[in-house]
């Protein structure tokens, strides 16, 4: 009875047995490490490999190095845990991810594009003024240049390649000192040395009017849709509505020497200002009241640009005493960054397609500079002028920029890179290769 007994509970305790062993590989001791779960020849590797590699008297080179580290990387070999405590999870059916296909990859990655470091193209410019203060370039959205040269006014057509003259004056009027084209692309602004403003229809060569109001030469110029706006040697800023018969619509009073630069902002809300008496003021459309004045700058403030991607940022850029870039916020009125750039600051322009900003110079290395925001670190320097850069305009699409020097050269740069060309498919007619009846 006993001896049966014993025969049948025995198979009972074996099982019990075999269930016991499984729980206890199940639950490993955390201080005991599992054989089955350990990558033996990644733990010979860090044991040996590594030390070998260090005691190499052969030193590696950049680019060797730079490979073995992707190379480890992709074979996972920069791992740190040689114990393994717990057992191998069971491989999984979807583990495997299909890579996709090199060209996705391609859009997706993001290509370093080349700045090349040389003007693409060289015209010349005689007779242009050598004055700081002036604004005698602008690249309309027609992808037309206006540039003032002596007492004359020239278009040239970036597509065609082509010159003709718009006006030209006589010297109780001249020299021309500011250009500006209207937002239509059609008229255009000519700032003149006698304190007038003629506006002019580039597709007839036929002066449309004649705005005063200024006690000396108009050397600043910019439009918001119908209303241009004029900074002159008075002081004074100006808004004239050019679709009324008495367009003085408002008067800016804040600068005690010549405005020379004027920039509205993409909102069309905010004006921002600087003048050769160091100051730059922030202007609202909606009243005669200036919202912030910066006098941090200590030399005349020419340079302005407000940004594309961020509506209250505006930069500015000082004269030669002062050489420094500058950002601020124009609703805080808080300077977000100050950096020196060694030279004379002439001219801003931001990059629409990157978060970049392109500063041209003065004395003494007159060049143009491609900065990485807000990081401000140098993309490149465009070499080409022998004389100070006075102006700067980009193209239509973004991509070109034109600078005016006082070597009398006007040069053509691809500064922000090339536009990207898309293939128009046409889609197949479906049964083509058949013969048609008629």
């Amino acid at each position: 009875m006993d001896a049966g007994n014993l025969s049948a509970r025995s198979p009972s305790l074996s099982n019990q047995k075999h269930r016991r062993r499984n729980s206890r590989d199940d639950n490993l001791d955390r201080f005991i490490p599992n054989r089955s779960a350990m990558d033996f020849d990644f733990a010979n590797y860090m044991l040996t490999g590594r030390k070998v590699e260090k005691e190499s008297s052969s030193p590696y080179s950049p680019w060797r190095e730079s490979y073995r580290k992707q190379l480890a990387e992709i074979f996972n070999v920069n791992r740190t845990r040689i114990l393994a405590f717990r057992n191998k999870p069971p491989t999984s059916l979807d583990g495997v991810k299909e890579i996709p296909p090199p060209s996705t990859m391609s859009k997706c990655a993001k290509r370093m594009r080349h700045i090349s470091q040389s003007s693409e193209r060289t015209l010349d410019a005689p007779e242009l003024v050598d004055d700081y203060y002036l604004n005698l370039l602008d690249w309309g959205v027609a992808n037309t240049l206006a540039i003032g040269l002596g007492n004359s006014v020239y278009l040239w057509d970036a597509s065609e390649g082509t010159s003709s003259e718009l006006l030209s004056t006589d010297d109780d009027c001249g020299p021309i000192t500011s250009v500006k084209w209207a937002p239509d692309g059609r008229h255009i602004a000519v700032g003149f040395n006698n304190s007038e403003v003629q506006l002019w229809d580039s597709s007839t060569n036929r002066l449309l009017r004649t705005l005063r109001g200024h006690g000396s030469r108009v050397g600043s110029l910019d439009w918001n849709n119908h209303i241009l706006t004029t900074g002159s040697m008075d002081g004074l800023i100006i808004n004239n509505d050019v679709r009324i018969r008495s367009p003085n619509i408002g008067t800016y009073r804040g600068h005690h020497q010549e405005v020379c630069g004027l920039k509205w902002s993409t909102s069309g809300q905010q004006l921002a200002s600087g003048g050769n008496d160091n100051l730059l003021f922030i202007w609202d459309l909606s009243c005669s009241q200036r919202l912030h004045r910066f006098s941090e700058h200590t030399s005349a403030v020419k340079a302005l640009a407000w940004c594309p991607f961020q509506s209250n940022l505006v930069a500015s850029g000082g004269g030669v005493g002062d050489q420094c870039l500058k950002f601020w916020n124009s609703n805080t009125g808080a300077c977000l960054n100050s950096v020196n750039t060694g030279s004379q600051v002439s001219c801003l322009l931001w990059n629409r397609h990157e978060r970049e900003i392109l500063s041209s110079h003065g004395f003494n290395d007159n060049q143009l500079i491609l900065w990485k925001y807000p990081s401000m670190v140098k993309l490149a320097e465009l070499h080409g002028h022998t004389s100070r850069v006075l102006h700067m305009s980009q193209s239509p699409d973004g991509y070109k920029v034109a600078s005016l020097g006082a070597d009398e050269t006007l040069r053509f740069w691809n500064v922000f890179g090339t536009p990207e060309v898309t293939k128009n498919t046409k889609a197949e007619e479906p049964f083509a290769s058949f013969a048609r009846i008629r």
